[in-house]
This record gives C-alpha cells, structure tokens and sequence, in this order.
C-alpha cells in the first residue's frame, strides 16, 4: 500500500493521510484521530513521533523484504499491546485478498472480528466491523459487499460517523494487474443528481433541462395534494417537525371527503396523459402553477391507507400495493414517490428511467440501517419551530377533466388486477452456501431462473439482466443477456433422463464460465444491446430506413426492441426488495435480493396470459436452486 506523502520534510516514510485538501488530492484516504482539538478534522499520521505514541496507530512501512506496500499497524494505548491489528497482504497465501485483523489479547476475542479473504466459508465476502466499545457502537464504519456482479472483490465501505455518510470509495481487491495493492474504484455519480427535484412532462416533445434545486415536497393524501417546504431558516426541518406537517396532512383528510384524484391521469398511457394535461394547463393558470410545484418538488410522499402486511417469508401484499396501489396518490411521472402505510411499512414506487434504479436501492439501504441504528426512535430534541403549516394545491377543473380522472382510475384497476405478483424467500440457503461452492451468487439465480422456465415451458428464455457501467462517465446499465447456448444445453441435459451427472455436471460449469465472461465483458462497456440501441435511434432521427437487424423477426424473438420473456434484475445482497411487471404479455418480471441465509424473489406475470404462472415458476425455481446446489456440493466446480 505504498503511500507519497505530500508534506515537506515527511516524503517517503509518512503516509500523510488527509481527506478533501485541494494540495494532497490523490493522497491515501484519512484515518481518525482522537487527539483533544483533532476529532473529525482528519489529521495525519506520523510515524514514530514520540508525542503522538498512544493516541495515533502508527504505519510502518519499510521493514525489510516489506517496502511500500505491507503496512504494520502498531497500537501504543495503554492495556492493548499485543492486540492490535497486523495486516499483512502480501503473504503468498493471501496475495491480492483483503487483510486480515487478529486480536491476541485474552478476554478481547469476539471484539475484534477476524476478517479472512481466503478462507473456505468466507471467501470473497467480507463480513462487516463492529466495534463495541462503550460509546462507539454503531460508529466503526462497516465493510459490506453488494454491489451486482461485483460482490466478493469490491467491498463497499460504510461510514456512520455524523457528516460523512456514503464518502468512502470503494475498493477493489481481486483484479489480477491490482493484486495485493488494493486501490479504489471511482463509479459515477451522475444518477444521483437526477434522483432528486426530476420529474417527466408529458408532452408532444422530449424536453430536458437542469434548473435550480428547490427544497420543498408534496404529499398526497385520499386524492388531495399538499405542500410545504423541507428547509426552515436554511436547516433541514426535524424528525419532529416533519411529524408535524405530515400529522397536519392527515388530520385535514380525515373524516372530510376525497380529493379529485387528479394524479391518476399520471398513470394514463402517455399520449392520453399529454392531452389531458394540455387541457388542464388551458383552463386557469393556476393548473400551470401546480403542476410547476409539483414537478419541481425534491419528491413526493404518498401516505398511504392500506395495510399491505408482511411477513419475513412472504412479501407478495407489501410489494404488490407499492407496484400497483391507489393511483390517486401516486404522481406517476416523478422519479421517487415515497410511500407510508398505515401499518408502519414502507415502499416506494419510482420512474428510474432517468437514473439506475440501483441508486434507489442504496436510498432504501441506507435508510433501513439508520432505522436499525436508532431502533426507530428520534433521539434529538422534540422542539418543533414556528414554521408553515403545509398548503393544500387545489387544481380548477372541469367535467372533461373530472371524467378523464374517472377512466384513469378504471383502466389502472384493470391494469392492477390483470397483475399477478409473488414474493416469496427461498430460505433453504443462501449467498454463504453458494460462495462456499466457489460459484457466483447471481449467476447461481440466473441459472436457476432459465432451468424454471425451461422446465415449465419446454423451450429458452430470452432473458434480459442488468450490468452496471457506472464505472464509465454517464455510465449506466448494459443488458446482459443470460440465455446463452451454454445455458440451453445444461436445461437439456438437466431435463433428459438418459444424461448422466457427469455430463450435467460439465453443462452447468460451462453455463457458468459463459455467463461470467459475458457479465464481465457488459460491465467493462463491451456489451452489444446499447450499441444497437444507438444506431436504431440515429436511423430514427436522421429519417433513415429501420435497419433489416431490427426488422428480423429472430431479433424481437431474442428479446430485441423490448421482447424479453424474462426482464430480470438482481437488486443487491442486502434487505431491500424490488418489483416490476413483465417487459411483454407472456413474460415475466423477475427481480431478486441474494442475502446470507436466504433469496428473496419477487416474481410477476400477466393473468390474461393463460401460460404464464408466478407461483408454478417460484416453485420451479426453488427446484431448480436445490438442484443446481447439489450438482455443485458432488463435483469439482
């Protein structure tokens, strides 16, 4: 870990750690210091200082044989000598892997975890540091790994100290060129600045543009549509505060009738949703000015009435109101609509198109562990300031507008009730299983999902599966596409009696090997499915003849032009769960959280399909996960 220290007088022996200092950019990142006037301002390390033994570990980084890249971390506080960490990574038995952290002193065992890379039951996934010493529980920033088709060699860490929350980077492990030096993956951040104050115009042309970043949110009760702003006197409103407004919306709509619904026209096809929306703008200016707050709101939070309960096991009720629940508060066109139900649950329902729905997972993530953190109590003050009470956004409308609302309302409740949704865990095993099998977790599922659906309709799927590019500039997502001819003759042989398990055994690695590879190649930006896309659209655009590619009908057959039977994605290794509806008919969405102990799936299908079954495919893919477990534990993979 060979670190330049950019202090005079301190090159080349003093890793000078300092975080955000234009001077020191590209310096190792920073490491806390608990000297009296220090705390939380990141100072550096200095090696063997007399004066500085006891409050700061210091790094010593020329021992013979060990220059520039074996840190030793020795720990001078009084009653831990002989207990602090040695992390060592170019040991030939744990070159290129995560360090290691060993406690020695009796009595501390357990409270200094031991994180071991290699290990059988552990390797690739790099369980997290918890520190519990009095007074600094929950603040040791935690290492957690979920990141698709990433896990096991790029750890995330996790920072919960006040004011540096989600700052650390992440760090790569396990790349040949990088071994034993482990630098830090940069991921574009861009998705991030469109989560918030986005929202589509349903208009006859595509507009974008950037503007200021107003602080004020909507909250839709019983069809009625309220405001008020989240700053007061430039300092974000409290927990308190916010309880206070959100207790005002409710107490204004019970036991008074239903507002108009106006935003279920947002749920309406969008040429339909644009003229009505052109007519509402045509009947009194104060419509255009509504419509202004709204669109340009942070977001919108939909407190919600129904009771969608859940159960560790099944989370069918709770995913299926937030994918298909009351439209009339839900203002489809906004890129997060946060939704409160009446039973204390949480959802929400978002338009991704224009960021990657994995930073909505990273929301939802670290929004779960502060609740967990706190034990969902406030421990601030309870003072509520004099602030404005939220205000009530009345649209005028018409007859015209009144009856769109009402076949609005009609056609989503068709929509919804046309919806089957299963979500379900499969708990027999988990990521720890898989890793122990030395297979990756996500194509695990995958595999599994194209055997199910083999398995019920004899023939492949066409499969879409999301590959981050985040690493690139604007990057995004890249379809990988999962339904290799690898892939189809492992289903074959898993489904001929005659086949022997040697040869299953042989299909399903080389089913693996294709499948990693191809994942490999569309998150480095190799895929083909963008490209493609890109050169349909400039065919488009410049009035050029459609391209005989994409007229093929063997191309819509492979899941071109948005023709996947299976429209899958996994949504990470940690508690959030996720839910869309199929790309096509006779389709199926497929989205799914990989946890230590278990797989959360959520699955859906169109019930006027009359092949299509969520619950005969779950079944079929929790045999297929056992089946594809027990090939592994008998052979060589």
């Amino acid at each position: 870990m060979g670190s330049k220290c950019c202090q005079p007088g301190l090159e080349g022996c003093v890793p000078y750690i300092q975080c955000n200092q234009p001077e020191l950019e590209g310096c190792v990142p920073y490491i806390q210091c608990y000297q009296p006037g220090l705390e939380g301002c990141v100072p550096y390390i200095q090696c063997n200082q007399p004066e500085l033994e006891g409050c700061v570990p210091y790094i010593q980084c020329y021992q013979p044989g060990l220059e520039g890249c074996v840190p030793y971390i020795q720990c001078c506080q009084p009653g831990l000598e002989g207990c602090v960490p040695y992390i060592q990574c170019n040991q030939p038995e744990l070159e290129g892997c995560v360090p290691y952290i060993q406690c020695y002193q009796p009595g501390l065992e357990g409270c200094v975890p031991y994180i071991q890379c290699n290990q059988p039951e552990l390797e690739g996934c790099v369980p997290y540091i918890q520190c519990y010493q009095p007074g600094l529980e929950g603040c040791v920033p935690y290492i957690q790994c979920y990141q698709p088709g990433l896990e096991g060699c790029v750890p995330y860490i996790q920072c919960n100290q006040p004011g540096l929350e989600g700052c650390v980077p992440y760090i790569q492990c396990n790349q040949p060129e990088l071994e034993g030096c482990v630098p830090y993956i940069q991921c574009c951040e861009e998705s991030y600045c469109v989560f918030w104050n986005d929202c589509k115009q349903a208009t006859a042309a595509s507009l974008e543009s950037e503007g200021p970043c107003p602080s004020h949110v909507v909250v839709l009760r019983r069809g009625r549509i309220f405001t008020f702003d989240a700053l007061h006197d430039g300092k974000i409103l409290s927990p308190p505060e916010l309880l206070r407004q959100l207790q005002y919306v409710t107490e204004c709509c019970e036991g008074g009738p239903e507002g108009d619904g106006v935003a279920a026209l947002t749920s309406e096809e969008r040429t339909t949703w644009a003229k009505a929306r052109e007519h509402l703008i045509s009947l009194d200016p104060v419509n255009t000015s509504i419509l202004e707050t709204i669109q340009s709101s942070l977001f919108v939070v939909s407190l919600d009435e129904a009771k969608p309960y859940a159960t560790a096991e099944d989370y069918t009720p709770l995913t299926l109101a937030a994918l298909a629940g009351d439209p009339t508060i839900r203002w489809g066109d906004k890129s997060y609509n946060s939704i409160s139900y009446a039973d204390g649950t949480f959802g929400c329902n978002c338009d991704h198109a224009p960021y990657d729905g994995m930073i909505m997972v990273s929301l939802s993530y670290y929004i779960d562990c502060r609740l967990r953190a706190s034990g969902g109590k406030w421990k601030g003050s309870d003072m509520v300031r004099d602030i404005s009470l939220p205000e009530e956004l009345l649209f005028r409308l018409d007859d015209r507008v009144r009856h769109d609302v009402q076949l609005a309302k009609q056609h989503f409740l068709e929509t919804a009730n046309n919806l089957q949704v299963v979500c379900c865990a499969f708990t027999s095993f988990g990521k720890y299983a898989i890793k122990q099998r030395k297979l990756h977790p996500d194509t695990f599922v995958q595999l599994a999902m194209q055997l199910a659906y083999y398995r019920k309709h004899g023939r492949p799927g066409s499969c879409y599966e999301t590959a981050m590019t985040r690493r690139f500039y604007h990057g995004r997502t890249e379809t990988m596409r999962p339904c290799t001819q690898e892939a189809v003759l492992w289903c074959q042989a898993m489904t001929d009696p005659t086949c022997t398990e040697d040869v299953k055994r042989k299909a399903l690695l080389k089913a693996f090997n294709k499948h990693n590879k191809l994942m490999a190649l569309a998150q480095n930006g190799e895929g083909f499915d963008r490209h493609l896309l890109g050169l349909y659209l400039v065919a488009k655009e410049e009035g050029l003849p459609t391209p005989h590619l994409f007229r093929d009908p063997l191309y819509a057959k492979s899941g071109g032009g948005g023709n996947f039977v299976l429209s899958s994605s996994l949504v990470g290794y940690q508690t959030v769960v996720g839910v869309g509806a199929p790309m096509v008919l006779h389709g199926y969405g497929c989205f799914y959280n990989i946890r230590d102990d278990r797989i959360v799936m959520s699955i859906t299908a169109w019930k006027a399909d009359p092949q299509t079954d969520a619950e005969s495919l779950f079944q079929n893919l929790c045999s297929s996960l056992h089946d594809i477990l027990q090939a592994a534990t008998t052979s060589q993979l």
